[in-house]
């Protein structure tokens, strides 16, 4: 690791003037992901500001309804809030199948939504990469690729984003807060990640002057009756092959809206539009179900070790819906 230069910060303001006056430096929460990539070579800061006392850890109702997430809840406080649990129930699933206990612990809201890609070829500096080496070329398009992407990635890059909290935020429409030195701007999360295109080293639309401060999430009678399904190579402590958080609105038997929001298949958490779109009116089936998940994978593009991914997504997709479906009656 190379040697850096620690600082504390004790308002945001002063995280974001000491941040601006060293474009170097890289903010630290529960350091998780970012200490990992320091040990590897791959993240190399100069300083590092320790932003874990900012008055940022509260999970507060909003005015018109809905919730605010401060960035440095950690993920294990927010995994049994009883307001997420019963308002967003999808979101704390998600949260309880990532990593392990003791990394729930000190995770962040806000790192969790920074976390990078978990690509072999990104993490061994032996070999090249263009999200981490612009230009150097992408070892897994041709290498091994089972954990890779099959929807919206480019010749550039087919790393995916890792975060399951992210699926679920994606599938309740959430708001991320941020505040920089031009002021604060809220981010839809189907705008805050990026896919590869050309620029695989940019992960989100996060400037990089900016500062996560809180996630939104908008009051909705459609989220409180939502599931998450995550398959992976192990019970635990995995990342997902292939994830879905869903979401459905059917008091009835008939579909008055739905969520479908995939993990594991694409460089971002990927939004499912026209097979929810498909679903509204219809009665909630397998059958309904499984033509929705048929439109989720539209365009999909496997590779020689992960094609079985487009099957595996489409299956996800229905399980959820239908376990989902089950608890209604």
């Amino acid at each position: 690791m190379n040697p850096f230069v620690y600082q504390r910060a004790g308002t945001v303001a002063e995280a974001i003037s000491q941040h601006a006056r060293n474009p170097a430096s890289r903010f630290l929460g529960g350091g998780t992901n970012l200490i990992d990539l320091m040990k590897y070579g791959v993240e190399r800061p100069d300083t590092l500001i320790d932003v874990t006392r900012l008055p940022l850890a509260r999970i507060e109702p909003l005015a018109g309804g809905g919730l605010r997430i401060g960035a440095l809840v950690r993920n294990s406080d927010l995994a049994v809030d009883r307001a997420v649990i019963s308002g967003y129930p999808v979101l704390a699933e998600a949260i309880l199948q990532g990593a392990s206990p003791q990394l729930r612990n000190m995770a962040t809201t806000g790192g969790n939504l920074m976390q990078r890609t978990r690509c072999y070829y990104f993490y061994d500096t032996a070999f090249p990469c263009n999200k981490r080496e612009p230009g150097s070329g992408c070892s897994a398009i041709g290498g091994h690729n089972r954990i890779h992407a099959v929807l919206g990635q480019s010749e550039a890059c087919i790393a995916v984003n890792p975060s399951d909290m992210s699926v679920a935020l994606a599938a309740l429409d959430a708001i991320v807060l941020v505040e920089g030195p031009r002021g604060r701007r809220a981010i839809p999360i189907v705008d805050f990640h990026r896919l590869p295109g050309d620029t695989p080293q940019m992960d989100t639309n996060l400037q990089h002057d900016e500062l996560i401060t809180a996630v939104d999430l908008p009051a909705s009678t459609v989220v409180s009756r939502s599931h998450y399904i995550k398959v992976r190579d192990r019970a635990s402590y995995a990342f997902a092959l292939v994830s879905a958080a869903v979401a459905l609105d059917a008091p009835d038997g008939t579909i008055r809206a739905a969520r479908i929001a995939l993990g594991g298949v694409a460089h971002k958490p990927w939004r499912a539009i026209e097979a929810e779109r498909s679903l509204n009116g219809q009665r909630a089936n397998e059958e309904s179900f499984r033509r929705a998940a048929e439109l989720a994978l539209t365009g999909a593009r496997g590779y020689e070790h992960n094609s079985f991914k487009i099957e595996l997504a489409k299956r996800t997709i229905v399980r959820a819906l239908l376990e989902l479906n089950e608890r209604r009656t």
